[in-house]
């Protein structure tokens, strides 16, 4: 395979209404900073209020761990039990999607806190990856502001995850793709000479790693069509764009020709991933761009607050793509600490954007007052000392 080149997808718009499901009742039991809590929502709009140490974030991470993956702080398992408590911990979430109600529950217990407990209604499921086929999240958090300063595996990561809300078969191709090249640079770094296995292994990675690709293309994709068009004075458009080998590749020939290169590339390059250490081809080291479309420039060189409104602006873009795909799984979106780098115009029309879309969000912020612009429309509450309360606008 050449040289890593960048594809360009162009753009277009839409929007359309989302499913009315809803987050009904979130249980934390001595979870982060909650000993215990029980928090019913209406079904508005939340918005949670609170000083910095409150517990806010917390509750956003509870919400995000009801799938897979190790939530929006990506902490480990026997992190997040409460400091004083018996070790184990517990979230537990009611989804109503006005048929039906569904409980999810997830949890450690305290003689086993790296083995995660994964249940939906009364019966016991495999792991979290069997969430997204009944409940899809979305986050936005301040450490994610950095995106395009940081390196290539951070946006990696973003697009993956922007990819699983959207497809859940991307976890098992991404889970398959990770294990096989364990697998495989293991046997490198032993010397191994069995060339059948290392063959049947390199034609697992070739498979999952061209689905992973064409996962992530189409993602891309959506994400250039639902771009904001007329808010485009609210969050700027962008485009996007996917650097990597396979990325290309698969522009130019279909998914099983991409598929024998890649295993023939891999063939050949086994004495060198040998000597790296690593696989040196694949879309584990793939990069996404993002430009902002009006200006035309590289959004890491765009200002701080052009990098946050792309980012917005991308997390928006993938709830639309999911509300126009009929039958998709219900969509909470989780903002954290998103409004206080907003100015007034920017949070209403952030909250209009919302309420077009039609899904269930929550976002948290130090000050009440950052959501007065949603007023009654939204639930607020006040977080202080590992409590939420209802409350009302000043």
């Amino acid at each position: 395979m050449g040289q890593s080149a960048v594809i360009k997808i162009p753009v277009a718009q839409g929007i359309v209404p989302a499913p009315s499901a809803r987050l009904r009742r979130l249980t934390l039991t001595d979870f982060r900073s909650y000993e215990r809590a029980e928090i019913v929502f209406d079904g508005r709009p939340v918005a949670i209020a609170g000083e910095n140490g409150a517990g806010k974030t917390n509750l956003l991470e509870a919400i995000s761990l009801i799938g897979p993956g190790r939530g929006l702080r990506g902490a480990r398992l026997d992190e997040l039990p409460r400091i004083g408590g018996l070790g184990g911990w517990a979230v537990s979430a009611r989804i109503d999607d006005g048929d039906d109600e569904r409980r999810f529950g997830v949890g450690v217990t305290a003689s086993k806190p790296d083995r995660r407990i994964c249940r939906i209604d009364d019966a016991s499921a495999t792991g979290p990856g069997v969430f997204v086929d009944h409940l899809r999240l979305l986050w936005l958090t301040p450490a994610m502001d950095r995106l395009f300063m940081e390196g290539a595996g951070e946006r990696r990561r973003f697009i993956d995850r922007m990819t699983l809300a959207q497809d859940p078969a991307h976890g098992k191709s991404s889970s398959a793709y990770e294990k096989a090249m364990r697998q495989r640079q293991r046997l490198l770094d032993e010397g191994a000479r069995d060339d059948e296995w290392l063959s049947a292994l390199e034609l697992q990675i070739a498979e999952a790693g061209v689905a992973i690709a064409a996962a992530r293309r189409d993602t891309a994709a959506m994400l250039a069509a639902q771009a904001v068009g007329d808010n485009d004075a609210i969050f700027p458009a962008a485009d996007i764009a996917l650097e990597g080998e396979l990325e290309k590749a698969l522009g130019n020939a279909s998914a099983g020709d991409v598929e024998d290169e890649f295993v023939e590339t891999l063939k050949v390059g086994r004495r060198r991933d040998a000597e790296a250490g690593r696989a040196l081809t694949g879309p584990h080291r793939s990069d996404l761009l993002v430009t902002h479309r009006k200006k035309g420039q590289a959004a890491r060189l765009c200002s701080t607050g052009e990098q946050k409104a792309l980012l917005i602006g991308l997390v928006l873009a993938n709830a639309r793509g999911m509300a126009a795909r009929p039958g998709s799984a219900p969509l909470i979106i989780l903002l954290d600490e998103v409004a206080a780098h907003l100015d007034a115009v920017h949070r209403a029309g952030l909250f209009a954007i919302l309420d077009e879309l039609g899904f269930q969000s929550i976002m948290t912020g130090t000050d009440q007052s950052l959501f007065s612009a949603w007023g009654d429309h939204a639930q607020h509450f006040n977080a202080q000392s590992g409590a939420l309360h209802e409350t009302t606008l000043s």
